[in-house]
């Protein structure tokens, strides 16, 4: 195997170790509530120091790898997230835990960008390139599988800790490989400047939405924090495109969110990004409520989903390059609907078989929006691929957020509007949530269909018009 796939096999493992922190702590949260003595506050925010952080900075992380490098934003990124992954494993207090959460939310703001925009500079190629990141969307899948499943394994039969410390080998094995074998070049473009209120501006604006998403259900929607840290996300936003439409050198050229391929593939992504984050969260309270399953089980339960998604991810640039991104996107968010649609059957008789042909339906269709990465990367030059992989994140993590948020108030409301016994109405209100879910997604259809007509998966980046500079490798 040459050194560039050896390249993919570290920046892989390296997105898996972040993938896997997105979700392996959840199933996990009442063993560590016993065992740390958590309030109902610290166990929020273990969960939530981690996101908060992490979206917080993500376009932050983005100019970084752009303007020291991919490569050094990446080996930084994944040193403080493994050193964190430590901390957290063998926190003995509440307070520790959630500053080591926070610190790894750092590191992964840093290595996320960094290694999208690692893969078109270790593959020049149009077609190795989205094969690679073909691969690369599969093992995100993979961890998306093995999380939930991860985390109440070792939660029910050994320390709660190793859910945090497995993240050590991983990331020694990743830095092994990835300095042996990641050698890629910065272009003279890519030197350039901080844009220091660039940055501020775009954290504080983060910070404040992600709060207030995560937040707002807790602490009520029109309570003060929540209204100030709109206000601040309102205010910080201004500032960020009033700053970025004057400086000389902006984090990112607001020219391009007039381009339809790019604003329109950071749409379709975000209505990926909804579909995805609220049917794991609400049909994993299913088949723990309905169906009685243990926290291993239901997460064993999302297992043939994600597995198919991985499958299909690693080949969904061919189908891309055969079809054309438009129709293979819109073909992928078509049967992620039908598939929640689907799961809206189930009720207070229904078993895990009946749930399990929606299951893969939807995993078929997820899997296919791979190209989408290929198209928001293609849209921005390689000196900016870093800042291109951060707005790609934030899109993922915000519709994300407001997938959990949004559907969340729709279940809440009618649940309490349906009455009668607990699970009657927790069922009638989680198959309504998941038709509203499912229109939702197949909005997306239409989107994708224009917005990326005539885009081939496999499209070639632009040459840099400055000469290439060696980025130092040792």
């Amino acid at each position: 195997m040459s050194g560039r796939w050896w390249a993919l096999v570290a920046v892989s493992l390296a997105t898996f170790m972040t993938y896997l922190d997105n979700n392996v702590v959840n199933v996990a949260l009442p063993t560590i509530q016993r065992d740390l003595a958590l309030t109902i506050s610290g166990l929020e925010w273990i969960v939530s120091a981690y996101i908060l952080v992490f979206a917080g900075l993500l376009l932050a992380g983005g100019r970084l790898a752009d303007v020291f490098g991919p490569r050094t934003a990446f080996f930084t990124g994944l040193t403080v997230f493994t050193l964190a992954s430590v901390a957290a494993g063998l926190a003995g207090s509440q307070e520790t835990l959630i500053a080591a959460r926070a610190v790894q939310g750092l590191g992964a703001a840093l290595v996320t960008p960094s290694t999208l925009a690692l893969l078109p500079r270790i593959f020049p190629d149009p077609r190795e390139r989205a094969t690679a990141v073909g691969i690369w969307s599969a093992v995100g899948a993979l961890a998306l599988a093995i999380g939930p499943l991860t985390g109440g394994f070792l939660s029910e039969n050994a320390d709660w800790g190793w859910i945090f410390l497995i993240n050590l080998p991983i990331g020694v094995v990743a830095a092994a490989i990835g300095l042996r074998a990641i050698r890629v070049e910065r272009t003279a473009s890519g030197r350039g400047s901080l844009d220091l209120p660039g940055l501020a501006t775009s954290a504080v604006a983060l910070f404040a939405l992600t709060y207030a998403l995560i937040e707002g259900e807790s602490r009520g929607w029109t309570s003060a924090p929540i209204l100030g840290a709109f206000a601040a996300f309102a205010v910080a936003a201004v500032a960020f495109l009033v700053v970025e439409s004057r400086t000389a050198q902006p984090m990112i050229d607001l020219s391009l969110f007039r381009a339809r391929v790019f604003s329109g593939g950071l749409l379709s992504m975000g209505l990926w990004s909804f579909g995805v984050f609220g049917i794991y969260f609400f049909t994993a309270l299913y088949l723990q409520s309905a169906l009685g399953f243990s926290p291993t089980e239901a997460g064993a339960g999302f297992v043939p989903m994600a597995l198919l998604m991985a499958v299909i991810a690693s080949v969904s640039p061919r189908i891309a390059e055969r079809f054309g991104s438009a129709g293979t996107v819109a073909a992928g968010l078509g049967l992620m609907a039908v598939a929640i649609g689907g799961l809206s059957s189930a009720g207070e008789g229904s078993h895990y078989g009946d749930l399990l042909p929606w299951f893969l339906l939807y995993g078929a269709g997820a899997g296919l929006l791979v190209p989408l990465t290929n198209v928001v990367l293609n849209a921005m030059p390689p000196a900016r691929a870093g800042v291109a992989s951060g707005v790609l994140n934030v899109s993922r993590e915000v519709f994300g957020l407001l997938g959990i948020t949004i559907l969340g108030a729709i279940l809440s409301a009618r649940q309490s509007a349906v009455g009668g016994a607990p699970l009657h109405a927790f069922l009638e209100a989680y198959r309504f949530t998941l038709l509203i879910a499912a229109a939702i997604v197949l909005v997306g259809v239409p989107v994708s269909l224009y917005s990326l007509r005539r885009t081939r998966a496999a499209a070639a980046v632009a040459e840099p018009a400055e000469p290439a500079v060696p980025e130092p490798v040792a």
